[in-house]
C-alpha cells in the first residue's frame, strides 16, 4: 500500500469584495468615463440620483407614477408562489428579519436625505461654466470620398475606389495588396474585376488630396509628392530630388550622402537643395491636418497646479467630485416598509428596495473613495516634487517610484500605478500625464541621487547643440555626460536615446 498523508497548509489569500473591485475600475476610469459610468449607473438604479437633476424633478407626478408601477408589479407576483404557497398568507415583520436595521438606511439629520456632498464649492459666482462646443467633423476616409466623387468614374469604379480607401492606414498608405483587395471586392460585394483595374482606380486615389495618400510604401509616397510638386511648379526642377528617392532610396534613408553624391554626380551645394526638397514632404499623408479632415484629441486634466504666492496650490476637476445622493422616494418606501406587516410579495419588494438603496449607497461610497485616492496620491507626488512644479525645470525632478507615493499615503503600489497611468495633471509648464514623474535614480560623482529624466533632459540638449554635420556618437555622449558630472556607461546612453526617440549619429548627419 502506498503511503498517503494528509497534510495542511496554510495559505494567505487575498480576496476583493465587489465594493474593492468596483472602487479600482472607477480609480481607473480618465473623466469622460467616469461621467458616462456615472450616468449608466443612475439610468439603471433608480435609488441613485445626481442631486443637481434631482432638485429640477423632485415630487413630480411621473415620479410618482413610476414608483407606484414597480411596487404593483411587485404585488402582482403572487401567482408566482401557487395559489396554495404557504407564503402567500404568511405575515413578516420587516423590522424583525435577520440582518436587518433600519438605521442602516435612514438619515442622521435632514428627513430622507441621505447623500454624500463629495465636492466643495470654491468657485466664485463670476466663474464661467464652460462647456466645450460639440462640432460635426467629418471623418478622413468621408474627406477622400467626397473628393472622389469629382473624378469622372463609373459606378463601379467608385465602389472599387471607396474599398480601397477604406483600406487605408492611420498614415494613409494603402499596406493590403491589390490581389487581396480584388478577393474582397469578388467575395463581399460580388464585384468580379483584375488587379489591373484596381490599380486603375487607385492611381485616381493618388491624386487626392492630401499629396502622396494612397501609396503602398514610403517611397512611392515621396515620389507622388514630387510628381505633384512638378505638375504645380512647371518651372522648378524636381530632377534630382526623383533621381534620389528612384535611384538612391536605400542610401537616402540610411543618410549615406557620399555614396548620393557619387551615384548621381551632384555637388555638395546640389545635393543639400535637393535634400532640402525632400525633407519639406511629408511621410505621413493620412496624419496631416491640412485637410483639417482629422478629428482632435483633448486631454482632460484630472488635477490642477496653480502657484500662488509662491506656494502650490493643488484642486481637482469638478467632475471628479459629482454630488450624488440616494433617492429620498426609496427611503421613504423603506420606512413605511418597516412600519408594517405584508405579504411575501411585499417582502419581495422591501427585498428589491433595500438592494437598490445598498448598491447607491456603495456606489457613492466608491465614487467618494476615488475622489479621496486620487487628491492624496497627487498631492504626495506635487509635495515630492516640488522644485519642479514651481520652476518647470526638468533638473529639479527627484528620482521618484510607484513605491515612494505607496508608501507616503498608506496605498499599495498597484493602486498608486492605476493613477499614475491614466490622470493628467495641467501645471503652469504644460500638461502632463502623471506617470512622466516617476523615473528611477542614479548617483552623481557629488554622491547625490538625481533623476533619470534630468539625465536625459541634459542628453536632449547635448544632441540639439551638437555639429549636425558630425553628429555625437553614444560613447562621445557618454564622454560628455560624464564630464558634466553624470558617469553612465555606453549602453545606458544608448537605451535613453532610444527611449527619447533620439536616432543614432549617422541618421542625424546632416550636410
Amino acid at each position: 500500500m502506498s503511503d498517503q498523508r494528509l497534510t495542511q497548509v496554510q495559505r494567505q489569500e487575498l480576496k476583493l469584495s465587489p465594493q474593492q473591485i468596483q472602487l479600482m475600475k472607477l480609480l481607473q476610469l480618465p473623466l469622460i468615463e467616469l461621467e458616462q459610468r456615472i450616468k449608466e449607473e443612475i439610468e439603471s438604479n433608480p435609488a441613485l440620483e445626481d442631486s443637481i437633476n434631482s432638485d429640477e424633478n423632485e415630487s413630480t407626478a411621473e415620479e410618482r407614477d413610476n414608483n407606484d408601477n414597480e411596487l404593483d408589479s411587485f404585488d402582482n407576483n403572487d401567482d408566482d408562489f401557487g395559489e396554495n404557497d404557504d407564503y402567500n398568507d404568511e405575515e413578516f415583520d420587516l423590522r424583525k428579519e435577520e440582518g436587518f436595521d433600519l438605521n442602516d438606511y435612514l438619515p442622521e439629520e435632514d428627513e430622507y436625505d441621505y447623500a454624500y456632498k463629495s465636492h466643495t464649492n470654491n468657485h466664485s459666482a463670476d466663474d464661467e461654466d464652460y462647456q466645450a462646443p460639440i462640432v460635426h467633423e467629418e471623418s478622413f476616409q468621408d474627406y477622400l470620398i467626397h473628393q472622389l466623387g469629382f473624378h469622372d468614374l463609373t459606378e463601379e469604379e467608385e465602389t472599387i475606389g471607396e474599398v480601397i480607401i477604406g483600406n487605408l492606414d492611420d498614415n494613409g498608405y494603402l499596406s493590403r495588396p491589390v490581389a487581396n483587395i480584388v478577393d474582397d471586392l469578388l467575395f463581399t460585394m460580388n464585384i468580379e474585376t483584375t488587379e489591373e483595374e484596381v490599380n486603375k482606380v487607385l492611381n485616381v486615389v493618388q491624386q487626392l488630396d492630401p499629396p502622396g495618400i494612397g501609396a503602398r510604401d514610403l517611397q512611392e509616397c515621396l515620389l507622388i509628392q514630387l510628381q505633384r510638386l512638378q505638375e504645380e511648379n512647371p518651372y522648378s526642377d524636381y530632377k534630382l530630388c526623383v533621381t534620389i528617392i528612384k535611384d538612391c532610396f536605400e542610401e537616402f534613408i540610411k543618410k549615406h550622402y557620399d555614396k548620393i553624391a557619387k551615384k548621381t554626380g551632384a555637388s555638395n551645394r546640389q545635393l543639400k537643395a535637393a535634400l532640402d526638397e525632400i525633407l519639406k514632404l511629408n511621410p505621413k499623408p493620412g496624419d496631416s491636418s491640412t485637410s483639417g479632415a482629422r478629428n482632435s484629441h483633448y486631454i482632460t486634466p484630472d488635477f490642477f497646479i496653480y502657484i500662488k504666492d509662491g506656494n502650490l496650490e493643488l484642486s481637482l476637476d469638478g467632475r471628479n467630485n459629482p454630488d450624488l445622493k440616494v433617492n429620498k422616494q426609496y427611503m421613504k418606501m423603506l420606512e413605511d416598509f418597516s412600519k408594517s406587516k405584508e405579504s411575501r410579495s411585499m417582502q419581495e419588494a422591501a427585498t428589491f428596495v433595500r438592494q437598490k438603496i445598498d448598491s447607491a449607497k456603495w456606489f457613492i461610497d466608491a465614487i467618494k473613495q476615488r475622489q479621496h485616492t486620487l487628491y492624496i496620491t497627487m498631492k504626495a507626488i506635487m509635495d515630492m516634487q516640488q522644485e519642479y512644479f514651481l520652476t518647470g525645470d526638468d533638473t529639479k525632478l527627484k528620482p521618484m517610484i510607484l513605491k515612494d507615493i505607496a508608501e507616503k499615503v498608506g496605498l499599495d503600489i498597484s493602486t498608486v500605478s492605476r493613477v499614475a497611468n491614466s490622470k493628467y495633471v495641467q501645471t503652469p509648464y504644460g500638461t502632463f500625464l502623471l506617470k512622466t514623474f516617476f523615473s528611477e535614480g542614479i548617483t552623481n560623482e557629488e554622491g547625490e541621487e538625481v533623476s533619470t529624466r534630468e539625465i536625459k533632459k541634459i542628453l536632449q540638449d547635448c544632441v540639439a547643440d551638437e555639429n549636425k554635420a558630425k553628429p555625437l556618437t553614444d560613447e562621445e555622449l557618454m564622454n560628455v555626460l560624464k564630464e558634466k558630472g553624470y558617469p553612465i556607461a555606453r549602453r545606458t546612453v544608448a537605451k535613453y536615446r532610444e527611449q527619447l526617440g533620439i536616432p543614432v549619429a549617422r541618421l542625424r548627419k546632416e550636410l
